[in-house]
């Protein structure tokens, strides 16, 4: 049977700003855009103290700031929080050879054919990342990447949770549907309106009723996940198949002027990144969220795969002009899909 770890770094990016700014021990803290609560911007993440105050990731930061007046917040510092990621991720290599890099928090390890038991790799796993950035983790094995997840935020933080196929009934059924890995807001939604809470609610449920609900694939996926079932492989490999930059206005903006420049700026971004990786694309998507939120998106194929700026943009400033502007406009963002590495 396979040995599968689940290695989560504790509140990653808030854990990091404490061990610069100690003074703030104890204090609810909230990362997330320039950390300025009285503009817009999203919660990236969010010590302990203030998830115990209803914050969570993808929050606005000015309803963080409703829910908790007296926290600290903090602007993202994404260039010192990939450097303690390559230390965190090095430590990890040193424990196995098969790991799946997931985030910059997070990966998974394949430890079925070390010598050591999961229990003593994943101690030393916790020894290592501490004595070399000062922050803890938390870690799951089971016999899957799907049950590992889950049993790393069970016990949450600097913990350490087992989980087998014996223990799906009595530690995994229990738990709400939302926490199983994949079930966001929108579908835990639909599921209660089906009268299904938990995951073990889920479990039980005949084929046929999710297959009409959310679709054959999605259906037949949600139950073999509530019942613990997850053949995926670990990917050591992994190229990415889109790239995209996007920006929200502080305030929202209605003529086409300013939202033509905003999209040049970002596709010379898109551009920089795409040159940097030797990547191609095959298409261009542009995105735009109006001032309600309801969001739509254009896209246009390629003649064929580039990388060039002003390939990009003029297919982008295509893109723009098949919107209507009948509203006022919060978001915008530009992707580039189809990629594969250039011959050239």
């Amino acid at each position: 049977m396979s040995s599968i770890l689940h290695v989560d770094m504790d509140a990653f990016f808030a854990a990091i700003e404490l061990l610069r700014h100690a003074e703030l021990a104890g204090k609810p803290l909230v990362i997330g855009g320039a950390g300025d609560p009285h503009t817009r911007g999203v919660v990236s993440t969010a010590s302990y103290e203030a998830r115990r105050c209803g914050i969570h990731s993808g929050m606005p930061l000015r309803t963080a700031r409703k829910l908790c007046p007296e926290a600290v917040f903090l602007p993202v510092d994404f260039r010192e929080y990939a450097r303690v990621a390559q230390v965190v991720k090095g430590a990890l290599a040193r424990h196995s050879p098969v790991i799946e890099d997931a985030g910059i928090d997070e990966a998974y390890l394949d430890v079925t054919e070390s010598e050591l038991g999961a229990e003593q790799i994943a101690s030393a796993i916790k020894r290592d990342v501490k004595n070399e950035t000062g922050l803890t983790c938390s870690i799951g094995v089971a016999p899957n990447k799907l049950l590992a997840k889950i049993a790393s935020d069970m016990d949450k933080p600097d913990g350490f949770t087992a989980l087998g196929e014996a223990d799906l009934e009595s530690r995994v059924w229990p738990l709400p549907a939302r926490k199983l890995p994949g079930v966001g807001p929108k579908t835990e939604a639909r599921l209660a309106r089906l009268g299904i809470h938990t995951i073990g609610e889920l479990a039980a449920q005949p084929p046929e009723r999710l297959v009409a609900e959310f679709g054959p694939a999605r259906g037949r996926w949600l139950r073999d996940a509530a019942q613990g079932i997850d053949e995926r492989a670990l990917v050591t490999e992994w190229e990415p198949k889109s790239s995209s930059h996007e920006v929200t206005f502080q305030r929202d903006l209605g003529d086409w002027q300013p939202l033509a420049d905003t999209l040049a700026r970002l596709v010379n971004r898109l551009a920089a990144d795409l040159l940097a990786g030797n990547y191609v694309g095959k298409t261009v998507a542009v995105k735009l969220r109006y001032a309600d939120f309801e969001t739509h998106t254009r896209e246009k194929a390629l003649e064929e795969p580039t990388n060039d700026a002003d390939a990009i943009q003029r297919a982008a400033l295509e893109c723009l002009a098949r919107f209507a502007l009948h509203k006022k406009v919060r978001l915008i963002g530009v992707r580039v899909g189809g990629l594969h590495r250039s011959a050239a």
